[in-house]
């Protein structure tokens, strides 16, 4: 059953009007009172009618995002992205992360019981699907910059892996690649399946290893084929920081890139101008996925519906010296 604001004052031991003024910042509330109503809140996990808020006092001007953590290598280029675009619509931004697992989002949560922000731009971070879903129903307008899945509740912003994938496999195909070695990331991610899909639609492979995303999974997992006397002439690595892994795996056992082994990666981060050699890789629009997904909120919250269906922005394949 849904908690009321009948469920929080009982169980702060205060009135409903009581609590009202603590979600809503108006009237004076003791100090020592306001922090036992958030706290049930929190515990509770109340959550006022969007509407209802919105009437009693008014816009915040303030947007949320939710981020499972600011160390990925694209993150900074997303979240400039919606910084730009909240900032020239005159709003304020409330930055979260997953970090610290269930406590950070119990402090997530008592922000957003508090109403501190209007709505919520979402990178969703692992195990909260369900508890976004539940805000989301009862009137937190969100928006999903969706690298997880597919999850067609929710207004989104995604990119084309799947075509993403499938130009780096026409790229290697065209330079005389037969033999493949796919590095994929966490196969429990909709981007990594649509990835590898793409890819096996032009070029079928059969050499394909589950990586982690990280630049020790793609040294270790070339090392130990290499180790193996597995042949392979290229590899697509499904990001950028795996591949600066396999660029390091290849050199240390004497393999020449491209003339030996061309490699592939995906996302374009700064860092692929900057490896050895450079990286040929599919570039993921991160600042424009950022910018879309803050638009489409502030859209909504001016009072324009959402559209049914995702906005999709293209991928497109950057030629470097890894593999022209």
């Amino acid at each position: 059953m849904r908690v009321t604001i009948a469920d929080v004052a009982r169980e702060a031991g205060v009135s409903k009007t009581t609590v009202s003024r603590v979600i809503n910042t108006k009237g004076e509330v003791d100090r020592s009172t306001a922090a036992r109503v958030r706290e049930v809140i929190a515990q509770l996990g109340y959550v006022p009618s969007s509407g209802a808020v919105g009437l009693a006092r008014g816009s915040s001007r303030t947007v949320g995002m939710l981020v499972p953590s600011l160390t990925w290598p694209w993150m900074g280029e997303l979240l400039q992205g919606v910084v730009d675009t909240v900032e020239a619509a005159d709003y304020g931004l409330l930055l979260f992360t997953c970090n610290r697992g269930a406590e950070s989002v119990q402090r997530f949560t008592s922000q957003v019981s508090a109403r501190a922000f209007d709505g919520l731009v979402v990178v969703e971070p692992e195990n909260t699907l369900g508890h976004l879903t539940e805000l989301h129903r009862d009137g937190l307008p969100i928006v999903l910059i969706d690298d997880r899945g597919h999850h067609p509740e929710f207004p989104s912003v995604v990119t084309t892996n799947r075509e993403g994938g499938a130009s780096a496999a026409r790229h290697l195909l065209a330079a005389g690649r037969s033999r493949p070695l796919v590095l994929t990331g966490p196969q429990h991610f909709g981007c990594v399946r649509d990835r590898l899909d793409g890819f096996r639609s032009v070029l079928p492979t059969d050499l394909v290893v589950e990586g982690d995303f990280t630049e020790r999974g793609g040294r270790l997992a070339v090392e130990e084929l290499l180790a193996r006397d597995v042949a392979f002439d290229s590899v697509f690595a499904h990001n950028d920081i795996s591949a600066a892994g396999v660029l390091r795996a290849l050199r240390a056992a004497g393999r020449r890139v491209p003339d030996d082994i061309a490699v592939v990666g995906f996302d374009d981060i700064p860092m692929a101008e900057h490896t050895e050699p450079p990286l040929t890789t599919v570039r993921q629009p991160t600042r424009r996925m950022g910018e879309t997904a803050a638009r489409m909120l502030l859209s909504h919250l001016g009072g324009t519906p959402v559209p049914d269906r995702p906005a999709v922005l293209p991928t497109e394949l950057v030629v470097r010296h890894s593999a022209p």
